[in-house]
C-alpha cells in the first residue's frame, strides 16, 4: 500500500468528482475498471489496483464498468503530465483514431522517431501507442454502441476498425461481450435517427453561461451562433484529399455533469477529430478546484475573485481563430467580427445545414493563398488593412507548411516566440493563440484593455509583477478579469 493508492482510494471512496479522468480502478474481484465517482458498491482496498488511463487499466485485463463508463471520462489537461510529445500523442490517437493508420504514421506527423514516440509515451502513461490507440477505438466504439442505432459495421469502421470481423474479435477478447449484446445492456440515451448524440463529460463546477456569453459575443454569423442556450456552428474537416461537412450543436446538461453534442450524420468518419475540438473548445478536460486554489490570491483584490468553474475558452478551429486574433488588434471584439464575417461572406465554403443561420464554413488557409495576387489587394476593400493582411497571409503560409500551430509545435513558449516573427503579430496576439489555440494556461495579456481596466489603476508593469503569483493558471486569471468586466456591464 502506498500514500498514493491510500489517496486514491480515499477519493474513489468520497466518489470525487475532481479526480474523474485523473485515474482508473480496476477491480480485482470483478475484472471491471471504473472512474472515480463510480457509484457501484464500493470494493475493498486490497482488491483496487489503480491506473493513469484506460488504456492502462484495459491491458491488465479489466474490462470498462457499464455503470460509470469510463469512455466518458474528462482527459487530462496538458499541465497534468510531464511530456509534451506524450500527451500530442495521446491527443492525437483520441481525435484521430478512426483515420490513423499506426504509430509510423503518428511518428512522422508529430516529426520523432517510431522509438523515441515509443519510449516517452510509455514513460508518462504505462502502455505502448498502439494499446493506447486500441483502448480509443473501443472505447468510441463503446460510446457509439450505447449513444446511437448506427449498425454494428458502421461503428466498426467509424472507430478505425478495418473489418466488422477484426472489431468483434478484439470487442469481445478485452470486453467479453459481443457488441450486439453491449447495445441491449446499456441503451441509456434516447437515441435519434436524424443526428449523432453523444455526451462529454467534464469535473465540476461548470460556469456554462459565462463561457456561452463569451461565444456568444464573438460568433461569426453564418458559421457559429448561439440560440436557446446552444452553441451551434458549421463543421469542414480535411484529410488529405478528402473533406467533411456539417454542422455540431452543443448543450449543457447540469444534471449530468457533461455537455450534450449534436452532429450531423455526414460527420461520422471524421467523429473523433469533431469531439475533440468539442473538448478543447469547451475545455473539458479543466480540473476548476486546482486552478480556484491557484487563483486564491485573486480574492485579495475583489471578494468575487476567482469565480469557481470558470473555463478557458479554445477554439474549434485553428486557422479561424488565428485570423480572429489578428483581426482583433486594436479593435473592438465587434468590429473584429464584423470583419471575419466578411470574409466568410467572400470566401467561405457554402455549408447545408438545414438550420437557420448557418450556411458558410470559415475559409481555410488554401483558399487565400489561391487568389491572385496581392492577398492584401482582396483584404483591403473588406475593411482589412494591409498590415493585417500581410500577417493572415504569412499565418496561412505557415500553417499549409505546418511551421506553427501544427501536430508539431514546440512548448508554447517556444510556439509563441516563433509566432512573433510573423509580421504584425506582437505579444498581445501570441498570448492570445496561445490560450486559445494552444491551450496554454500560463499565457498573459498585461497590456490588454480588458485586463488594464479590470485591474486599474495599476500599469501593465505592475500587472505583470502582480500575475506572478497566479502561475501556472494566467490565462485562467485572464477570463476571470475579463468576466469581471462583464458582470459589471450586467444590470
Amino acid at each position: 500500500m502506498t500514500d498514493l493508492d491510500a489517496s486514491r482510494y480515499a477519493a474513489f471512496k468520497a466518489k470525487d468528482a475532481r479526480f474523474d479522468g485523473h485515474f482508473f480502478v480496476g477491480v480485482a474481484s470483478t475484472g471491471i475498471y471504473c472512474r472515480p465517482i463510480c457509484r457501484a458498491k464500493l470494493p475493498l482496498f486490497k482488491n483496487c489496483r489503480f491506473f493513469a488511463s484506460a488504456a492502462g487499466a484495459e491491458q491488465a485485463g479489466f474490462r470498462p464498468c457499464l455503470q460509470c463508463r469510463p469512455e466518458l471520462a474528462p482527459g487530462q489537461a496538458p499541465v497534468d503530465v510531464a511530456s509534451s510529445l506524450a500527451v500530442r500523442a495521446a491527443s492525437l490517437m483520441q481525435a484521430e483514431c478512426s483515420q490513423m493508420q499506426g504509430v509510423s504514421e503518428l511518428a512522422a506527423r508529430l516529426g520523432c522517431s517510431d522509438r523515441h514516440l515509443r519510449r516517452v509515451f510509455a514513460q508518462a502513461f504505462q502502455v505502448t501507442p498502439v494499446q493506447y490507440l486500441q483502448t480509443c477505438r473501443l472505447l468510441l466504439a463503446k460510446r457509439l454502441l450505447t449513444e446511437t442505432r448506427l449498425a454494428v459495421v458502421d461503428v466498426a469502421m467509424a472507430a478505425g476498425f478495418g473489418s466488422l470481423r477484426r472489431f468483434n474479435t478484439l470487442f469481445q477478447q478485452r470486453y467479453r461481450l459481443a457488441p450486439t449484446a453491449l447495445r441491449r445492456q446499456t441503451q441509456v440515451v434516447a437515441p435519434e435517427a436524424e443526428a449523432i448524440v453523444l455526451t462529454l463529460a467534464y469535473r465540476p463546477p461548470y460556469a456554462w453561461d459565462a463561457l456561452l456569453a463569451f461565444l456568444a459575443a464573438r460568433a461569426i454569423p453564418s458559421v457559429e451562433r448561439v440560440s436557446d442556450g446552444a452553441y451551434e456552428r458549421t463543421v469542414r474537416i480535411r484529410r488529405g484529399e478528402h473533406v467533411w461537412v456539417g454542422w455540431m450543436q452543443v448543450s449543457h446538461w447540469p444534471q449530468r455533469g457533461a455537455l450534450r453534442v449534436r452532429l450531423s450524420m455526414g460527420l461520422l468518419p471524421v467523429l473523433g477529430a469533431v469531439l475533440a475540438r468539442v473538448r478543447h473548445l469547451f475545455d473539458l478536460d479543466a480540473d476548476p478546484q486546482r486552478i480556484h486554489q491557484g487563483l486564491g490570491s485573486m480574492s485579495a483584490i475583489h471578494a468575487d475573485w476567482p469565480i469557481l468553474g470558470l473555463r478557458l475558452p479554445g477554439c474549434f478551429d485553428a486557422f479561424e481563430m488565428a485570423v480572429r486574433a489578428v483581426l482583433g488588434q486594436q479593435v473592438s471584439v465587434k468590429a473584429a467580427r464584423t470583419l471575419a464575417q466578411r470574409m466568410v461572406q467572400a470566401w467561405g465554403a457554402a455549408v447545408d445545414t438545414g438550420l437557420s443561420g448557418l450556411s458558410h464554413a470559415f475559409p481555410v488557409p488554401e483558399t487565400l493563398l489561391a487568389l491572385p495576387g496581392d492577398l492584401a489587394d482582396h483584404l483591403g476593400p473588406l475593411g482589412i488593412t494591409a498590415a493585417r493582411a500581410r500577417s493572415i497571409q504569412a499565418l496561412a503560409q505557415g500553417m499549409v507548411a505546418g511551421s506553427w500551430l501544427s501536430e508539431r509545435s514546440r512548448p508554447p513558449e517556444e510556439e509563441m516566440a516563433v509566432l512573433m516573427q510573423v509580421p504584425g503579430i506582437g505579444e498581445w496576439t501570441a498570448n492570445c493563440l496561445a490560450m486559445r489555440v494552444m491551450a496554454w494556461p500560463d499565457a498573459f495579456l498585461p497590456t490588454d484593455v480588458g485586463v488594464k481596466k479590470a485591474l486599474a489603476p495599476r500599469s501593465p508593469k505592475d500587472i505583470a509583477a502582480l500575475a506572478q503569483a497566479w502561475r501556472p493558471w494566467r490565462s485562467y486569471a485572464t477570463i476571470n478579469l475579463w468576466q469581471s468586466l462583464s458582470d459589471r456591464a450586467t444590470p
